[in-house]
């Protein structure tokens, strides 16, 4: 299955294993989910991941090998669509995805995504994800 996952989601589920988000990571490492992604997206989490801040918690090595895998283990795709009236732009890219290639959305941020600018995306926190997702071969996320 394929989703598109917000910075929030990735860096939460590597800090913290044990909650959703570290579930969502799981599944993903695991081949279960396949992460889409344009450039913008992985340099999102490039930056993000160099942020002072994160560096008490990653080496130079481990961000590295993350940006890795998803560079050789996403799904690169380009947006066929262009989101507006966001309350942040930087977030446009990850709804412009998720709507181009009509997966959902898992974010730890919704209000980001108001009704009004989601175009039909199917947008889910993280627990809202893994409680729907479990072992169903179609899961209901067809829009």
């Amino acid at each position: 299955m394929k989703i598109v996952m917000d910075t929030n989601v990735l860096i939460s589920g590597m800090l913290n294993p044990s909650g959703p988000p570290g579930r969502i990571v799981d599944l993903l490492r695991s081949g279960a989910l396949e992460m889409v992604v344009d450039d913008r997206i992985l340099g999102e989490y490039t930056d993000v991941l160099q942020r002072e801040y994160f560096l008490q918690y990653f080496t130079a090595s481990e961000r590295e090998d993350v940006i890795d895998y998803l560079i050789k283990n996403s799904h690169y795709t380009l947006s066929t669509v262009m989101a507006r009236n966001m309350p942040d732009e930087g977030d446009a890219p990850f709804l412009e995805i998720a709507l181009s290639e009509e997966v959902p959305l898992v974010t730890g941020n919704l209000k980001h995504y108001p009704e009004a600018a989601r175009m039909g995306c199917r947008i889910v926190t993280p627990r809202q994800f893994i409680d729907i997702y479990p072992e169903t071969e179609n899961p209901p996320f067809i829009l």
